[in-house]
């Protein structure tokens, strides 16, 4: 398979073009630099044409520019010069196959995902529980569980958690300590993150994987791009979401092996969100699924400022490295400068550290997987251009690019189906409903109340002060039988059918 023109090295006279070679492209990697340098260029560029070789792509648009992947760029001066520099190579404007996806539901189909697969661990994190808090979260879960209820929405979720109020004793034997305050501080937080509208996030459709996989007809890889300029206003969503999805990747793709090419590339956009102030069992977590994901055919490519952003365990399996500027004003930004120029091999004919300070717009200090997977030499590369649009595209282009989007119509529409809400408000109905019905009445009830059934029988058999009951009717009837001895059986009879005897 043809590799992936990245640029051209400029670090010697005799250097050529730089290309990351595609059955490599599953071993991850960084791009990273100061705001303004051309990591988006080098994002988009790698985006389109990993969609050439038919790999389907998922980033996230922090800013808005990344959604011109959709539409054909133009031609201008400094494409010319750069293509000049780079010797003119094949190109031409096009644009790539797209779908547009935002939680929110406005500027692409809604990503939603049910309560349960999303799991404790990381709605602990969206919610930003405490440990303690944490804890009772997970009995909930485990709760729904063992009583089979479906967690689909956050409706359920706060049912479920009024139940566990109810029953907080019988639930703390069984499950462990549960606390009053415990559960409110959840619901509250529950709250703040039903009005900052993430509540549209949990529910059904939920998103299906092989969606973000697809080809196109003449087989082209599908570009995935998450609306992500108001969810990055809310860090710990964001993240936990990408997270979230890199982990049901993680969990349901088939392990490949080495194949010619990714099934798919997953791009980390600001992925400092993903570790500021994560817990060391997520961070394991984290470096767990980074580490066995290219065994399953999807490559992780991270994009921050700074390469320090991603903790060493992480940092030490990216390897292909896109290093744009980094201006060295304070301590922070020494320190990164030189931990991005220890990550990378040397190269005799270039002082890394120096480099990395006066590189220009557009340029890169890039080292790749080649021959074997072992990286290249770092060189300084001028970074191919992109041959979609650098820029934001209009609404009336967005909205022709979703008409024609592969997955139709099919996620547009919210599902509420039965689940822990609405089986325990009925269970709740229920017990309402019992409690106003009036009590079973006993015989000794009906006896005692005139007119009842047991005083009517009475009143049938031996009368009252106005009428005569059977008994006395019986008794006149025999006194007017000759004595015989037939009429005396039939009075046995009669009333020993009344009073027990025997015949």
């Amino acid at each position: 398979m043809d590799p992936i023109l990245v640029g051209k090295a400029v670090t010697t006279d005799t250097s050529g073009n730089v290309h990351l070679l595609p059955r490599f492209g599953n071993r991850h990697g960084l791009i990273a630099g100061a705001t303004g340098t051309g990591k988006t260029v080098t994002l988009m560029t790698l985006a389109e044409n990993f969609s050439r070789i038919g790999v389907p792509v998922f980033l996230a648009d922090v800013k808005g520019d990344v959604a011109g992947l959709a539409m054909p760029g133009a031609m201008n001066e400094r494409i010319q010069q750069r293509l000049a520099a780079m010797g003119n190579p094949e190109y031409r404007n096009e644009a790539s196959p797209v779908v547009f996806w935002d939680l929110y539901g406005k500027l692409g189909h809604p990503v939603r995902t049910t309560v349960s697969e999303m799991g404790p661990t990381l709605l602990g994190r969206i919610l930003e529980l405490n440990d303690t808090q944490s804890g009772v979260l997970d009995i909930v879960f485990k709760l729904a569980d063992d009583r089979g209820l479906l967690l689909l929405d956050l409706e359920d979720l706060r049912a479920l958690l009024g139940l566990v109020a109810e029953e907080r004793k019988d639930i703390s034997t069984s499950y462990g300590l549960v606390s009053a305050q415990s559960i409110g501080a959840i619901q509250r937080a529950l709250l703040r993150l039903e009005q900052e509208g993430a509540d549209l996030f949990f529910g059904e459709p939920a998103l299906e994987l092989h969606d973000l996989m697809r080809t196109t007809t003449d087989g082209r890889g599908v570009v995935n791009i998450l609306a992500a300029d108001q969810l990055i206003l809310k860090p710990k969503l964001y993240s936990s979401f990408l997270l979230w999805l890199l982990s049901e990747l993680f969990e349901t793709l088939p392990e490949v092996g080495d194949l010619d090419k990714p099934k798919l590339v997953f791009v980390f956009d600001e992925a400092h969100l993903l570790f500021d102030d994560a817990p060391p069992a997520l961070q394991q977590r984290i470096e767990q699924v980074v580490r066995i994901i290219r065994s399953k055919g999807v490559g992780v490519y991270f994009c921050s400022q700074f390469p320090d952003d991603v903790p060493d365990e992480i940092l030490g399996q990216l390897g292909n490295r896109f290093q744009h500027a980094l201006r060295a004003f304070t301590p922070r930004d020494q320190k990164a400068v030189k931990t991005a120029a220890q990550t990378f091999v040397a190269n005799p004919a270039l002082d890394v550290a120096k480099a990395i300070g006066e590189l220009g717009t557009g340029e890169a200090l890039v080292s790749t997987l080649q021959d074997k997977g072992v990286p290249m030499p770092v060189e300084k590369t001028l970074i191919a251009p992109p041959r979609c649009r650098m820029g934001a595209i209009t609404e009336a282009e967005r909205a022709q690019v979703r008409a024609g989007s592969p997955v139709g119509t099919r996620y547009d529409t919210r599902i509420d189906r039965e689940s822990a809400a609405e089986v325990l408000a009925k269970k709740a109905e229920a017990v309402a409903e019992q409690a106003k019905a009036p009590p079973a009445r006993t015989r000794a009830q009906d006896d005692a109340e005139e007119g009842g059934f047991g005083q009517a029988i009475k009143d049938a058999v031996f009368g009252t002060k106005r009428r005569q009951g059977m008994v006395e009717t019986a008794a006149k009837q025999t006194a007017r039988t000759v004595g015989n001895q037939i009429g005396r059986q039939i009075v046995r009879g009669i009333l020993g059918s009344l009073f027990g005897g025997r015949r």
